[in-house]
């Protein structure tokens, strides 16, 4: 089976060596290129890193869509891919003064993490996993244990990342883009790797007819988007979704951020002088990186995301489920206990009070979508702060009592509201459309206490370290019981499209989500603590979300 993180490639790949003698590294013959990966003796894992799926996005071919790279020069016989590659262009340091070594903007590869032997006899599932919008790199994630925690279940799988541009590279905004189809570039790159890895992976022992996409955070939301349209049928068989929905984004049209495009111009010194024009690509292309780099810094990361374009994002989710014109393979899609905690600064001394809830919502829904009024949005906001009273012991941190943690009150309402508008309701109204066309899905909470930040409580990030088993030797005996349970429930599914394969850890039934019982499994490492429960919390306000869903952009 494949598993990919959102990073996958495409090759004519017609040959595979897997020498088990670790003193030989692996080797992989694409065409006429042999390309040489890394064995691990110890795990007993190989790893091919760095391998280009489409050409370099620069030059000409900067905010374009990507160019599949299907195989390399003629004039290359050997390819070493034994690292990762470069890191896509992002502001990993602030203040931003130059490029480092391991950023570039030909970043456009992929990395395959395998069993020891495996060859292209083998026809393994495949994982396939993908990162975030404005930062994130394929190199943060070893997947290493979790192959070898495959391997030793007995269901090995063949793991995938990549990565794909970020921020003003991957997201550009504005109208001349939108005229030319140049948005939603790290989705389309995205689509590119999974072409990558149904032309290639059975080389490296994956099957390509049993591939799950998998994606945390923009990951889970990237995947879904392309859920909203065919395009993913030949590409996966069933997906996992960590924090992440179609509905999550408050997804725009490139045009109505055209504002933000030109000031991403001006700040270019190459192209300030056409900021404005209408014209700016041209110049754009041309433009040192650098120079690109120090404006993005300057204008900051909010609104460069994926927007609604009539083609990979066709439109705002309510709209597709209603026309029924969406993906109906296997999926699971679970939150966290408190997502919205990571989403609200928290200042000492600030006044969170409904006005400043109401006009930070007012914002990210507007200008409000065609055919709802501001007047519409104003009454769906004062409905939601009814719902959600100030009062810090029904807020998030959720099971925290009256702690505030030394900020307002109001600071907990409001990541109670952002929590739910962002991720449960989304959610919620997914399954609900995917469940009611007969889709075999499935839903989790994780609500396993954190050793971190306590105010943050089970925040947006925590699914990851349990999947990859950053938590398996911290030293709290929970945090490991869960991890393993949460690796074989994922492994379970890759393999056989359902959870419950029975090997590994011993773990509780998890039931389907579907129209008439709606339950998702708690996850949590406590004792009995990992159960079925119902998929109702805080119905109230989350009704109140997607009742009316084109008002809230879901």
């Amino acid at each position: 089976m494949l598993f990919l993180h959102l990073s996958l490639l495409a090759w004519n790949i017609l040959l595979i060596y897997a020498d088990p003698d670790s003193r030989f590294p692996p080797t992989v013959t694409s065409g006429h290129t042999k390309i040489i990966g890394y064995r691990n003796s110890t795990t007993n894992i190989d790893f091919f890193g760095g391998i280009p799926f489409a050409s370099p996005p620069v030059g000409d071919l900067r905010f374009r869509p990507p160019v599949l790279k299907t195989s390399f020069p003629s004039n290359v016989t050997t390819f070493s891919a034994m690292s990762f590659g470069q890191s896509c262009l992002q502001l990993v340091d602030i203040p931003f003064k130059k490029l480092s070594s391991t950023l570039s903007e030909d970043c456009l590869t992929v990395n395959i993490f395998r069993p020891t032997g495996a060859s292209a006899e083998s026809k393994l599932p495949v994982m396939a996993y993908g990162g975030g919008f404005h930062d994130g790199e394929s190199r943060a994630f070893d997947a290493s244990t979790l192959v070898a925690r495959s391997v030793s279940r007995g269901t090995p799988i063949v793991y995938v990342s990549f990565n794909y541009r970020l921020g003003p590279f991957g997201f550009p905004q504005g109208n001349e883009v939108s005229v030319t189809g140049d948005v939603n570039l790290g989705i389309k790159d995205l689509l590119a790797a999974l072409k990558w890895v149904q032309a290639n992976i059975k080389a490296f022992g994956g099957d390509p007819t049993k591939v799950t996409v998998f994606g945390q955070s923009a990951g889970a939301i990237i995947n879904s988007i392309i859920f909203l349209n065919s395009q993913i049928s030949g590409l996966a068989r069933a997906a996992i979704f960590a924090s992440g929905s179609p509905a999550t984004p408050a997804a725009h049209t490139a045009p109505q951020r055209e504002a933000l495009w030109e000031k991403f111009v001006a700040g270019v010194p190459s192209c300030a002088s056409v900021s404005t024009s209408g014209s700016t690509l041209a110049c754009m292309k041309e433009a040192p990186a650098l120079e690109l780099m120090l404006s993005y810094e300057q204008i900051g990361e909010d609104g460069w995301a994926p927007v609604v374009d009539g083609d990979v994002f066709p439109a705002t989710p309510s709209i597709v489920y209603a026309q029924g014109n969406f993906s109906s393979i296997p999926f699971i899609a679970g939150d966290v206990l408190d997502e919205g905690t990571t989403f609200v600064a928290q200042v000492p001394g600030m006044n969170y009070s409904s006005e400043f809830i109401k006009a930070s919502i007012t914002a990210l829904y507007s200008p409000p979508l065609s055919g709802v009024t501001t007047e519409e949005l104003s009454d769906k906001i004062d409905e939601l702060l009814a719902l959600y009273p100030d009062d810090p012991a029904v807020g998030s941190p959720y099971n925290t009592g009256n702690e505030t943690f030394g900020l307002d009150s109001g600071w907990k309402r409001a990541a109670s509201i952002t929590g739910d508008l962002l991720f449960q309701s989304s959610r919620r109204m997914w399954l609900q459309a995917a469940a009611s066309r007969g889709s075999k899905v499935y839903s989790y909470l994780l609500t396993q206490p954190q050793l971190g930040d306590p105010s943050l409580g089970v925040d947006h990030p925590t699914t990851q370290h349990y999947f990859y088993g950053d938590l398996l030797n911290d030293g709290v005996a929970s945090d490991a019981t869960l991890s393993l349970a949460i690796m074989d429930y994922f492994l379970s599914f890759a393999s056989s499209l359902d959870p419950n394969d029975g090997k590994g850890t011993v773990r509780p039934v998890w039931e389907q989500w579907s129209t008439s019982n709606k339950v998702m499994l708690q996850l949590n490492g406590g004792e009995n603590q990992t159960v079925m429960i119902n998929d109702d919390f805080r119905s109230e306000g989350i009704d109140a979300i997607i009742s009316n869903p084109l008002v809230l952009y879901h």
